[in-house]
């Protein structure tokens, strides 16, 4: 097998390899996260640097990083690149600050949830002495207590 060809990936590959489904790669190829072609014969094919840059889609996913800010971080790579540790901290910096707030909002919510989330709605002994005549109501639907720690 020649170099460039041990470049080259079949979807069903790159799904084995990146521990994704078959469905899951055409997704991400959809949403112009990655990108592949097709050979003479319509089938599917991706570089092999597809496999790093679908890590990257997962683990951004798992830390709930919606998929349009991943593609906007990944914009600027070719879709041949395999990104590097400094491809990573530029993602990682780009991150941290949106991961920092998520990590506040939901640290707030695990600590408000058992009484109240903030809006009257889960708690309808306690919200009379926490939102008195839901004056809270009056600013608008939501819950409006929860972004004021």
């Amino acid at each position: 097998m020649s170099s460039a060809v041990s470049q080259v990936l079949a979807v069903g590959e790159v799904a084995r390899r990146s521990g994704v489904a078959v469905s899951t790669v055409h997704f991400y190829e959809k949403q112009g996260l990655i990108a592949g072609w097709r050979t003479e014969g319509n089938q599917r094919r991706y570089h092999r640097s597809v496999l790093r840059r679908i890590a990257i889609i997962r683990i951004a996913q798992r830390a709930g990083i919606p998929l349009a800010i991943i593609k906007d971080a990944l914009a600027d790579m070719p879709h041949d690149h395999v990104p590097t540790a400094a491809d990573w901290r530029n993602f990682t910096d780009a991150w941290t600050g949106m991961l920092n707030e998520r990590i506040m909002s939901l640290t707030q919510l695990r600590d408000q949830i058992v009484s109240c989330i903030g809006c009257g709605c889960l708690s309808l002994e306690e919200c009379p002495l926490r939102n008195p005549m839901d004056e809270l109501g009056r600013s608008g639907p939501g819950p409006r207590r929860l972004n004021n720690r």
